[in-house]
């Protein structure tokens, strides 16, 4: 992602969300990832435990096995299932079919399906509103959580991962309409 603002608005409702079903949770930014830059791509996780989770200081995931991107122009260039297990899924906010964007990821075997939901569209715009010039550390959010791409691609996220229940991610994101008709469109490829 390089949105920096849409993806930790993203990791925030999911982990509230997992969180409203008794889950342990944490959401964090890729240390590595994250410089005093714009237009970079960045990594943002969220940990969902049964039991507590006592090691926070863990700065990647590197066996994500959900993995949602925000722009679909990076698919091509960046290895986006880098250390997925088999079975990971994949989310995309895209327009393009999820046969044609399979066609440009190599590693594609370890998914279990593939979900393709129009975030930017849904949201309204071009998908670059939302670009923000503030980093995590310390910023302050000036608008709330969730109003963005990131609340229909939560929704899409819903299709194919039971971490975070529909009404839960609802609950969680200031844009609820985008979340409902993130998870009403997708499209989800099994594979």
């Amino acid at each position: 992602m390089i949105q920096d603002m849409e993806g930790r608005h993203l990791s925030l409702v999911l982990a509230n969300a997992a969180g409203k079903t008794g889950k342990f949770v944490q959401a964090w930014d890729n240390y590595a990832d994250l410089p005093d830059r714009v237009q970079v791509p960045l990594r943002k996780y969220v940990r969902v435990s049964d039991e507590e989770i006592e090691m926070r200081y863990i700065y990647e995931n590197d066996h994500p096995q959900l993995v949602i991107v925000m722009d679909d122009t990076i698919i091509k260039g960046i290895d986006i299932l880098r250390g997925a297990p088999k079975g990971t899924a994949l989310v995309v906010n895209t327009k393009r079919s999820a046969d044609e964007l399979l066609a440009l990821i190599p590693n594609k075997d370890v998914l279990s399906s593939f979900v393709c939901v129009d975030a930017t569209g849904i949201a309204g715009g071009t998908g670059l509103e939302s670009v923000d010039f503030m980093g995590s550390e310390g910023g302050v959010e000036a608008v709330s959580v969730g109003v963005g791409i990131a609340a229909p691609l939560c929704g899409a996220a819903t299709k194919v991962c039971d971490k975070f229940p529909l009404d839960n991610v609802v609950a969680s994101a200031a844009n609820k309409a985008g979340v409902k008709e993130g998870a009403k469109t997708a499209v989800v490829k099994t594979l």
